[in-house]
């Protein structure tokens, strides 16, 4: 059994990719490590006031390996830093309603996280800080405060290829190519 434990943080609707990483830090190159873990420190910087810092001053990781998002998480620009930033910021997996396909496809190549749909709206039964595990075998998670256990949608094809770090470590590994 496979499994996913710890705090979630929680954001709403249309959480756009330059809310997820700003443009203005879209020049860091990610197989760079000094610029990945810079990357990991900007992660989510780009919210509204409302939401509190995912990444504290100074840190490069954030205290939350697990978020919880609403409906077209992901939306916007098609850049590949926006599932690395959260990766590189400590992120295992995002459980959303749904997905901007352009992120859900860069976060399957890079096999930063885990992307993992819901059919619940978990982001208004849920608050930041909540503890968490999810069963990636059994395509559930558990909240462990209240013991409230919620389906995910399997992820098929999709697991193999996060579990092996990205579509081209996956078509090694698989002797796709050489």
């Amino acid at each position: 059994m496979k499994t996913i434990r710890g705090k979630v943080y929680v954001v709403r609707d249309d959480i756009d990719t330059d809310q997820i990483i700003p443009a203005q830090y879209l020049n860091l190159v990610p197989t760079i490590p000094e610029e990945y873990a810079k990357l990991g420190s900007y992660a989510l910087c780009g919210l509204p006031d409302e939401y509190p810092a995912f990444v504290a001053q100074g840190q490069a990781k954030g205290l939350y390996p697990i978020i919880i998002a609403g409906r077209n998480f992901g939306c916007g620009s098609s850049r590949e830093h926006a599932p690395i930033a959260l990766g590189a910021a400590g992120v295992k997996a995002v459980i959303a309603e749904s997905y901007a396909r352009i992120f859900f496809r860069n976060a399957v190549a890079t096999g930063e996280l885990y992307p993992f749909e819901t059919p619940n709206r978990l982001c208004d039964n849920l608050k930041t800080g909540d503890e968490v595990e999810i069963d990636i075998s059994a395509s559930n998670f558990k909240v462990i405060g209240t013991g409230a256990v919620y389906p995910l949608q399997e992820l098929g094809a999709v697991a193999p290829v996060v579990e092996a770090g990205g579509i081209f470590a996956y078509a090694r590994k698989s002797g796709i190519i050489g």
